[in-house]
């Protein structure tokens, strides 16, 4: 499972909050609302997330993945 938990903490510690992602960069709701439910989302939304963050910002200051208790091995 993919969890976005970082990311929060990451815009929070940025200065950036979930209103300004749709109103200023857009994002849009849905996307920040999937992303708060740990749901899929594109790959496009990622790298636009790690665009607004900047330079020195990585997929893993946004995610982290932790195996599914039921994944085959």
């Amino acid at each position: 499972m993919i969890k976005f938990d970082k990311l929060f903490k990451t815009l929070k510690e940025q200065g950036i909050s979930q209103y300004s992602l749709y109103t200023r960069h857009g994002v849009s709701r849905s996307q920040i609302q999937r992303l708060k439910n740990n749901q899929s989302v594109t790959t496009h939304t990622l790298n636009m997330l790690l665009n607004i963050l900047g330079d020195g910002f990585t997929l893993n200051d946004i995610a982290e993945f932790t195996p599914d208790d039921n994944a085959e091995k």
